[in-house]
C-alpha cells in the first residue's frame, strides 16, 4: 500500500510526500473538542506533543511562567557573585565575543547592561581570517593592559584552555557559552554552560544569548540582595528580550519550552524598535511590518553576520550598541552592502561545490566533504548548509590557504555531525574541531582531507542510506475556499516557527493556476491566482523562482492540475488581513 500523501514519491522539486505522523490516533479530534478548536488545530497541536494541559502555555508561553532559576546552571552563583563585586567596585571588564548572531547578541547584552550599571567595559570581536574562532590569548592581554581585571568570554571559550593558561594571575575570566564540553572545563573562575558534562539544569537547547540572560538575571538578584538599587533604578531585563529572540532564531536552536517564550516575548520588543541598531536594520530590509522569526533568520540575521564573514569582525556587535539613530543607520547600510557582496561571493562557490558534491554523491560517499584554494572562508558554512538541502547529506565545506583548510560543515536530523568532528579532532585527524549536532567547524592540513572524508564516512556511515532528496512532511488538506483569514490567522498562533516547531505545511490537492506573474526587483518571485478542485480562490506566491520544473509549472496558467505544497499565512495590508498561501513544492495530479 503506498503511503505517500496523494502517491507522490517525487515531486517537481524531487522530494517524496508523507503525513506527519500524530503521537495516537484521534488525539487531535479530542484535543480539539476540548479545547473548543476546529479539528485541524487539533490535530496539529497533537502532532507537536502538546496536550490539553499544555496548549494554553504554548499558545500564550510567558517567562513568568517559564524562566528556571538562573542557580540551576553549575557556576552561575559563582560568576554572579563576581560580576556583582566588579559592578559595586566599578571594574573595568572585557567582554570577548564571537562573529556571528548569537556571539554579537550576547555580547551586545553584556556590554550595555554593565555599562548601565556603571561599570567601564572593553569589548573585543575576533577577526575571522587573522584571528580565528574563540578567545586567543593576545587580544585578551590587550584587554587587561587596558585596564580590565575581568574577563567575559560569550559564546566561546568552553574549550579554550590554551588560550586562557596564560593569564592564569593576570585577570579572573568567566565565560558564558552553550557549546558542547568534551572533558574537564578550562582553569578560570566560572564557566557557565548548560552542555558542560556535570550541568544538570536541562538548559542544553538554549544559545549564549539566552545564557548571558540568565546570567543579567542572576546578576541583578545578587545586587538587589547587596541593596545595590537602594538609590538607583534597576535596569528592566524585558528590553533585552529582543537580542535574545534574535540570538535563539539565527543560532537555529530549538522553538520549543524556554526558547519559545524567548522569541514570543523578544519579537514584541524587537516591534516597538527601541534599539536603535535592529530599528536601522529593519528599514534597511524594508521590514515594515512587525518583525516574525523568518524576518529575523532570512532578513536581520545574514546582514549581522556578513560583518563576521567577510569585513570587519565587530561591526555587527557596534550596530546592536548604537545609542544614536544616525549611526545606527550608517553602519546598517553598510552591513547591508557587505551582505550584498557576501551573497556575491557565496553564489560562485556554491555553484562549484554543487558540481563536486553530485559526483561525491554518485560516488558513494554518505558524507560530503569540499576543499578549494580561493574560496572564501567566509561563506563556507552557508554554502555547506546548500550543499546539505541539495543532496540531503551532512556537508563540510572549506577554504584552503597556505596548505589548511578551514571550514563549516551543517548536518541532517539524526546525523551529530559535532561530535564526529570532535571524534576526528581527538583521532589527531584534525589541528582544530567542534560544533553541535547540526553544524560544526574545523581546520586541517590539506593533507589530511582524504583521511578525514574517510573517517566521517565510516563514523556516519548511516548516511550512505539517506534518500537523495529530504521528505516533504505534510500536516493536512486544505481546499481553496476554506482557506480563509480566520484559519491562516489561528495557525499562526503555533508559531514562531523554526528548528523544532515546522511551521504547517499544507496541500491544495488538484489546483489550477489561473494568473501568474513575476514581480519583485530581479522578478524572483512568482505570484499566481489558484482555483480549487472545488472551486474558491486563492492568492499565492512563490520566493526563489529559478528556472526549473516547479517554476515552469507554476507558470503555465490553464495548465494541468497540480497538487501545491506550502504555507498557509496570514497578510496584511492596509489594515485588511488576508490569506496568502506559500508554496514550496508541488507535484502533477
Amino acid at each position: 500500500m503506498d503511503t505517500h500523501v496523494f502517491g507522490v514519491t517525487q515531486s517537481l522539486n524531487g522530494k517524496s510526500w508523507v503525513w506527519r505522523p500524530e503521537p495516537q490516533e484521534h488525539l487531535g479530534l479530542g484535543l480539539a473538542q476540548q479545547l473548543g478548536l476546529p479539528e485541524l488545530m487539533g490535530r496539529l497541536l497533537a502532532a507537536r506533543g502538546v496536550d490539553a494541559g499544555q496548549a494554553a502555555i504554548f499558545l500564550d508561553p510567558t517567562l513568568r511562567a517559564m524562566l528556571p532559576d538562573p542557580s540551576c546552571m553549575v557556576d552561575m552563583d559563582t560568576a554572579a557573585a563576581r560580576l556583582a563585586d566588579a559592578v559595586m567596585q566599578r571594574e573595568t571588564i572585557g567582554i570577548f565575543g564571537d562573529y556571528d548572531v548569537d556571539g554579537a547578541c550576547a555580547a551586545a547584552l553584556m556590554v550595555t547592561l554593565l555599562r548601565r550599571l556603571g561599570c567601564p567595559v572593553l569589548h573585543h570581536v575576533p577577526d575571522r581570517l587573522t584571528e580565528g574562532y574563540g578567545p586567543n590569548t593576545e587580544a585578551l592581554r590587550g584587554m587587561i593592559e587596558r585596564g580590565a581585571g575581568l574577563i567575559v568570554c560569550v559564546d566561546c571559550g568552553t574549550a579554550a584552555h590554551t588560550a586562557f593558561a596564560p593569564l592564569h594571575n593576570a585577570a579572573d575570566i568567566i565565560v558564558l557559552d552553550h557549546h558542547k564540553s568534551e572533558g574537564p572545563p578550562p582553569a578560570i573562575y566560572a564557566l557557565v554552560n548548560p552542555n558542560r558534562l556535570d550541568c544538570a539544569s536541562g538548559l542544553r537547547q538554549i544559545c549564549a544569548a539566552a545564557v548571558a540572560f540568565l546570567t543579567a538575571v542572576a546578576l541583578l538578584r545578587a545586587l538587589r540582595r547587596r541593596d545595590f538599587f537602594a538609590d538607583r533604578a534597576e535596569p528592566d531585563l524585558r528590553e533585552y528580550l529582543d537580542l535574545v529572540a534574535l540570538a535563539t532564531i539565527c543560532d537555529v536552536m530549538p522553538l520549543t519550552g524556554l526558547n519559545r517564550a524567548f522569541v514570543i516575548q523578544g519579537l514584541k520588543v524587537m516591534a516597538r524598535r527601541a534599539r536603535p541598531g535592529i530599528a536601522a536594520l529593519m528599514d534597511v530590509a524594508k521590514l515594515a511590518e512587525p518583525p516574525t522569526a523568518m524576518h529575523c533568520g532570512f532578513a536581520l540575521g545574514p546582514r549581522i553576520n556578513a560583518s563576521g564573514r567577510i569585513a570587519e569582525a565587530d561591526m555587527g556587535l557596534r550596530l546592536l550598541l548604537a545609542e544614536d539613530a544616525e549611526m545606527a543607520a550608517a553602519l546598517a547600510q553598510t552591513l547591508d552592502a557587505v551582505n550584498r557582496q557576501r551573497q556575491s561571493v557565496e553564489a560562485g562557490v556554491t555553484t562549484e561545490a554543487l558540481a563536486r558534491a553530485q559526483a561525491q554523491v554518485a560516488g558513494g560517499h554518505g558524507v560530503i566533504l569540499l576543499a578549494q584554494a580561493g574560496w572564501h572562508p567566509g561563506v563556507v558554512g552557508i554554502v555547506a548548509g546548500r550543499v546539505k538541502e541539495k543532496f540531503n547529506r551532512p556537508a563540510l565545506v572549506a577554504g584552503i590557504t597556505d596548505g589548511v583548510a578551514k571550514g563549516s560543515g551543517r548536518s541532517v536530523p539524526g546525523m551529530d555531525l559535532g561530535a564526529a568532528v570532535i571524534a576526528a579532532r581527538q583521532s589527531g585527524i584534525l589541528t582544530t574541531g567542534g560544533g553541535h549536532a547540526m553544524a560544526a567547524g574545523f581546520s586541517a592540513p590539506e593533507t589530511a582531507l582524504s583521511t578525514l572524508h574517510e573517517f566521517l564516512n565510516a563514523r556516519l556511515a548511516t548516511a550512505a542510506l539517506l534518500p537523495p532528496a529530504a521528505e516533504l512532511v505534510l500536516d493536512g488538506v486544505l481546499g481553496a475556499a476554506g482557506a480563509n483569514a480566520a484559519l491562516a490567522q489561528m495557525v499562526a498562533r503555533l508559531g514562531p516557527f523554526g528548528m523544532g516547531n515546522d511551521e504547517p505545511v499544507f496541500v491544495l490537492p488538484r489546483a489550477r493556476v489561473v494568473k501568474a506573474d513575476r514581480i519583485g526587483k530581479d522578478g524572483n518571485t512568482i505570484r499566481m491566482m489558484v482555483e480549487g478542485e472545488s472551486g474558491g480562490r486563492l492568492k499565492a506566491l512563490l520566493f526563489r523562482a529559478k528556472e526549473g520544473p516547479l517554476t515552469q509549472a507554476l507558470t503555465r496558467p490553464g495548465g494541468a492540475p497540480l497538487h501545491l505544497a506550502g504555507y498557509l499565512r496570514a497578510e496584511s495590508w492596509q489594515g485588511r488581513v488576508s490569506a496568502g498561501f506559500f508554496i514550496t513544492d508541488a507535484a502533477p495530479a
